[in-house]
Formats: C-alpha cells, sequence, structure tokens
C-alpha cells in the first residue's frame, strides 16, 4: 500500500487488540518503519479503553480475548457512533467464530485469517478504510443472532408502546372529526330535502 507523503510525517495509529504478544509483535514489524504509531491491548476491557482513550486511525481486534471477547468489543463500538467510523480488521484463526455471530458479508469491517504475511495485512487494513468511508453516519449495527420479541426489556418496549398509542389517539381523532363533519353535512341534506318536500306538497294544492 503506497502512503501519501503527509502520512510519512504524522504517523497512522493502529490499535491492536491481541492476547498474544507474537501476533502484536508480528504487526508492528510488518508495518512500515516510522509510519505507523502501534498501541497494544492484551484484553478486550484494555482495548475498549484504549479505543475510547487513544481514538486510533485503525482498529485490529481479535475475536477471542479474555475479560471481553472480540464480539462483545465489535458490539461496544457498533452502539457508539464516533467508534463505528473507526476502519475495523476483525483477526481469527479460524473464520466460523466470526461467521457465527456476523454473518457475511462483512459489509463495514475486514476479515483477516491468522496466521497472515506483510501483504495480507497491508490489504486488509486498505480495505478496511475503504468500506469505513462507505458507512453512512448512522448506520445500524450488522444483523447478528436475533433475539426472540419476548425477550426484549420492559423499559426498551416502553417507548414502542407510548408511541404507538400516542398514533393511535391522533387517528382516533381524526376519525371522530371526520365522522362530525360527514354527520353536519348529512344533517344539511335532511334539512335541504325537507325544505323540498315542503315546497312540492305546497305545489300540489
Amino acid at each position: 500500500m503506497t502512503v501519501p507523503a503527509e502520512e510519512s510525517v504524522v504517523p497512522n495509529k493502529i490499535l491492536v487488540i491481541d492476547d498474544s504478544g507474537v501476533i502484536r509483535k508480528t504487526v508492528k514489524d510488518m508495518l512500515p518503519a516510522g509510519k505507523f504509531e502501534i498501541v497494544e491491548a492484551k484484553d478486550g476491557v484494555e482495548g475498549l479503553n484504549l479505543i475510547r482513550k487513544e481514538r486510533p486511525n485503525w482498529i485490529m481486534l481479535d475475536f477471542i480475548l479474555p475479560k471481553k471477547s472480540g464480539w462483545d468489543v465489535f458490539q461496544e463500538i457498533e452502539k457508539q457512533p464516533e467508534l463505528r467510523t473507526i476502519p475495523l480488521v476483525v483477526m481469527s484463526g479460524r473464520k466460523d467464530e466470526v461467521t457465527k455471530e456476523i454473518p457475511e458479508p462483512f459489509e463495514f469491517f475486514e476479515f483477516l485469517a491468522k496466521p497472515f504475511d506483510q501483504k495480507q495485512l497491508m490489504a486488509a487494513l486498505k480495505t478496511a478504510l475503504d468500506k469505513s468511508k462507505k458507512r453512512p453516519a448512522a448506520a445500524a449495527a450488522p444483523a447478528a443472532k436475533a433475539a426472540p420479541a419476548s425477550a426484549a426489556p420492559a423499559s426498551a418496549a416502553a417507548p414502542a408502546t407510548a408511541a404507538t398509542d400516542g398514533a393511535a389517539t391522533v387517528e382516533i381523532q381524526a376519525l371522530k372529526q371526520q365522522m362530525a363533519k360527514m354527520q353536519a353535512e348529512i344533517d344539511g341534506l335532511k334539512k335541504q330535502n325537507a325544505q323540498i318536500m315542503a315546497f312540492l306538497q305546497k305545489l300540489k294544492k
């Protein structure tokens, strides 16, 4: 990957979240010297804290981590719009571990299979950057395993119920107004018919 001239002056910060010191060192050794700043985290809790503190230019996230799994970290990232825009590379030695929770195609992050070489690493960083640029600011989180409707917490259901009730109330009021208007028109027609009938009776006499 060709690095623009300005990036050689200001290093790009990459947060590598992996419990393997070998993987963290491998990433560091594979990246061009002086053009990237590497921040390391050995578990999910530390990684999530560093994401918020360091605001890296890229996140490389191992899917299986101690304390807080990569899947949990991924979900936390997805909840926060300011973090979802950071290019993300998800790493794992088994792709099925990832697809079990996040179905393909991986639209807004790049998957990098372990072990990897320098070419694959650089390609993954570039693709992750490209995917992040295509992401709408308010995009919803990728579909994971859907929870049963009955499992939704009451606190989440309450606002939806209130909104539905409010909409129903407005609709009922509109219907009542329409019925009242129709009734007034009917009464007017009855009055006109009565006047016409009275006029016709006078003509017959």
